[in-house]
């Protein structure tokens, strides 16, 4: 019983940092229509600069049980990259999805470089902060509980997000957009700052999930291409531009994850590609996606 609490709780933590990776995609293809590649990088980003911000908050002697607001201003703050970021995918609106393709793949690439060029190549770690809370003890396991503060702020700000797009007036604007953007722009949207707004929006929910996922394990150059290959995979399991299939897609890829790592290491990515092929040949539209003529 404790061994298999372990797993779920660990693969729930996990789910909770992916899901807001994958929130943010799902957020900017529903509404611009892009498939963004470079998620990986903005989580990366996040995760790096969490770690300078840590540092330079126990430089100024200030206690490291506050570093948890700390991570979420930080991911939030690295977050505004994407504004610039989205200024140049305006290049490729209009245009076929192989230049989207293209060229954020190329940004990818570029972040990499960056990555480097500011931390370097070896990996950087959090020292002493995953325990700073301590631990909590159900069901005779040992919970860490920022595992347990992770999970509740990925719920409030999924939560947040959902009755944003839901209730307030800008929210059904963006609604509207995704679904004639012409249609929208016509009738006096600002389809420009919208789309701004949303990209900047998307991109600060990957980098928060980098800041809020570096505690647990080291941040490195691998991080943008291991997060690509699962992020994309809710997407496909949940259904693209589906909100709530982000939501189980995550959920299902943390739990099946955090099971082959406790059973079968060496099947870790085999599994989650197994699960992506079996929707695929089932649903493909994904299971919470709307399928399209």
């Amino acid at each position: 019983m404790t061994a298999w609490l372990d797993i779920v709780l660990g693969g729930l933590f996990h789910a909770a940092v992916l899901f807001l990776v994958a929130a943010g995609l799902q957020l900017v293809f529903g509404v611009q229509k892009i498939l963004n590649l470079a998620c990986g990088s903005f989580y990366a980003l996040g995760a790096y600069f969490a770690i300078s911000a840590v540092a330079a908050m126990t430089a100024l002697g200030l206690p490291i049980a506050y570093f948890f607001p700390v991570l979420l201003a930080s991911g939030l703050l690295i977050g505004l990259v994407g504004l610039p970021v989205e200024r140049l995918l305006r290049t490729v609106y209009r245009r076929d999805e192989s230049h989207q393709l293209l060229l954020t793949f190329g940004l990818l690439l570029m972040f990499q470089d960056i990555l480097r060029f500011f931390w370097g190549t070896a990996p950087r770690t959090m020292e002493g902060a995953y325990l700073a809370y301590g631990t909590v003890t159900a069901g005779g396991a040992q919970i860490p509980v920022y595992n347990l503060l992770v999970i509740a702020a990925s719920i409030v700000l999924a939560g947040m997000l959902g009755l944003f797009l839901q209730r307030s007036a800008l929210g059904k604007v963006i609604r509207a957009t995704a679904e004639n953007r012409d249609m929208a722009e016509g009738l006096g949207a600002n389809v420009s700052r919208i789309y701004a707004a949303v990209f900047t929006a998307g991109c600060m929910l990957g980098t928060v999930g980098g800041a809020l996922a570096v505690p647990s394990s080291a941040a490195s150059l691998d991080m943008p291409a291991e997060l690509i290959v699962e992020a994309f995979a809710i997407v496909v399991i949940g259904g693209l531009g589906s909100m709530r299939g982000a939501l189980l897609g995550a959920v299902i890829v943390g739990l099946v994850r955090a099971f082959a790592i406790a059973n079968y290491p060496e099947a870790e990515v085999l599994s989650i590609y197994l699960i992506v092929i079996a929707v695929l040949i089932i649903r493909p539209a994904g299971l919470l996606g709307k399928a399209q003529a």
